[in-house]
């Protein structure tokens, strides 16, 4: 079998520390999915507005296409402690790394990068092949009395998250107008707590860092929740691939 992608998202996520645990637990996360030759034609998507969310079937390709399985995982949600079998997770690393999320989508858009699907709620990092597009379908695709084992629901209450004076100095010369609506992506991100669970085990660790777009994002633990300390452009940036 050989699978040829439809297209590759451009997303905030530049790297995989930070990346939410599911799709639409970050709202402010929008992103792209540009079509490519001989995808990127309008008609192929004919009736698609009718839909508010979309199926996305996509590659793990970071470190995954060439890193072989195992046949059990240890889950973040589990605290990286407890063994599961590989089918009964969602873990990049499968005898098929494809991955699987639906997102809500923003309409579609022809502009000097080409012909794409605006998304928001993603969970897929920056230039990850998409292999299909599905219609999500409320009727058949939820579920409510679906079972989900050990992934139970995330916890309503969010951590608290605020800016130091100085990061907020640095997110209003990096966005000045908010138009990238950079200071909601960090906090909603940021809320769901993107250590792994293993970082129970090293509670004197206080002090963090991730990347978002061409960012690199500082923070640290203390009594109140998440603070912000810090928000600085990379140098090796490439600016052409924010969503």
């Amino acid at each position: 079998m050989q699978f040829q992608p439809i297209g590759v998202i451009r997303s905030p996520y530049t790297d995989k520390f930070g990346i939410p645990r599911q799709p639409g637990l970050v709202t402010a996360a929008e992103a792209r999915l540009e079509f490519l030759p001989p995808f990127a034609r309008e008609e192929a998507f004919k009736g698609l507005d009718g839909f508010s969310h979309v199926w996305l079937i996509f590659v793990f390709h970071a470190d995954c296409l060439d890193a072989g399985w195992k046949p059990t995982v240890r889950p973040p949600r589990l605290g990286g402690r407890q063994s599961v079998g590989v089918f009964a997770s969602r873990a990049p690393y499968r005898p098929n790394p494809l991955g699987l999320s639906v997102v809500e989508h923003l309409g579609l858009v022809r502009d000097a990068r080409g012909l794409a699907l605006r998304l928001r709620g993603v969970d897929v990092l920056d230039g990850t092949p998409v292999l299909d597009l599905k219609p999500y379908v409320p009727y058949a695709d939820a579920v409510p009395t679906a079972r989900s084992g050990f992934a139970t629901p995330p916890e309503l209450t969010a951590t608290p998250v605020h800016f130091a004076p100085a990061a907020v100095i640095e997110l209003s010369a990096i966005d000045p107008n908010g138009e990238r609506n950079l200071m909601p992506l960090i906090q909603q991100v940021l809320a769901q707590d993107p250590r792994p669970g293993y970082m129970n085990r090293y509670p004197e660790r206080r002090e963090f860092g991730m990347q978002l777009y061409e960012l690199n994002i500082r923070w640290r633990m203390d009594a109140t929740g998440i603070e912000v300390t810090q928000v600085s452009v990379l140098n090796h940036a490439n600016n052409g691939n924010t969503a």
